[in-house]
């Protein structure tokens, strides 16, 4: 099974013509079965947002939901909470009502570039890991020293035993603050793969620029490199039962396009989507 979607529902300007800032999530429900909820990596979301959001899509749709910002290492500053299980408490609360719904494709820990290969590291990735048990979880690194020759291996290893849901990455090959695609899936029963984009320039620009947020993901896929990860996502497909494919290149507006793009060029009919209104005038 393939599922496609993309990283948040909010700023895809091409999907809501006539849908009010209120409707977004309904109208996003009626073109993709999935979505990354990208918003609990800045905050963890209140059971009202979770209950909210369970009740405007379907019964079968799913989320992938971004594990908060101080449990991977991307915060600084000032911590939220007291305590570190605090934290996690927190954010294991918050994820009751799609569990109950059964909309919970998995959580994504994704850790920053800075993240690299060392003890104490391993030691974190680990305590992640523990702090989740029970959950299904993905991890995403950002550093190519987790997948240099002499490490993949026993990383992809580590994965297994931990029952890592591995987030296969496209992204731009930009040094150490960038992991090669790593076409091994981790878990039988689910896989995600994550389309960046390939802004090689955009991609390794400072981050302390105002508009660094607005070029890093700034690209859009051509038919050719479509084509090239259908083989891809079939040969993830034979490994792993469950493929979700998000696609993050929307600096410039292209994710909502191209994933429509690689639905089609799957030959993909989602029969379970939200009805979508009928635009009559």
């Amino acid at each position: 099974m393939i599922s496609i979607g993309l990283t948040g529902w909010g700023d895809h300007d091409s999907l809501y013509e006539s849908a009010g800032s209120s409707e977004k999530l309904q109208t996003y429900a009626g073109h993709f079965p999935i979505v990354e909820l990208d918003s609990s990596f800045y905050a963890v979301q209140p059971l009202s947002n979770m209950r909210k959001w369970v009740r405007e899509t379907p019964a079968s749709f799913q989320f992938i939901v971004k594990a908060y910002q101080g449990m991977t290492g991307h915060q600084r500053g000032e911590p939220t909470f007291e305590t570190k299980e605090e934290m996690f408490t927190v954010f294991k609360e918050s994820l009751k009502p799609l569990i109950e719904a059964g909309k919970l494709a998995m959580v994504l820990c994704q850790f920053p570039p800075w993240f690299d290969l060392q003890k104490n590291h391993v030691q974190a990735v680990r305590y992640v890991r523990e702090q989740l048990k029970g959950f299904p979880c993905a991890l995403e690194f950002r550093h190519q020293s987790w997948f240099s020759p002499q490490f993949k291996e026993r990383t992809l290893q580590y994965m297994r035993e931990d029952n890592w849901i591995h987030s296969v990455c496209d992204e731009p090959q930009a040094g150490a603050g960038s992991v090669p695609t790593v076409l091994e899936p981790t878990c039988v029963e689910k896989t995600l793969v994550r389309f960046h984009g390939r802004n090689v320039h955009g991609w390794s620009g400072p981050r302390n620029g105002e508009n660094w947020r607005e070029v890093r993901y700034l690209y859009q896929y051509n038919k050719l490199e479509l084509e090239e990860w259908k083989e891809k996502i079939a040969y993830l497909n034979e490994r792993s039962k469950h493929i979700y494919v998000v696609f993050n290149n929307n600096s410039g507006g292209h994710a909502a396009g191209n994933a429509r793009q690689f639905i089609e060029m799957l030959g993909i009919e989602y029969t379970d989507l939200a009805p979508r209104q009928l635009d009559l005038f």
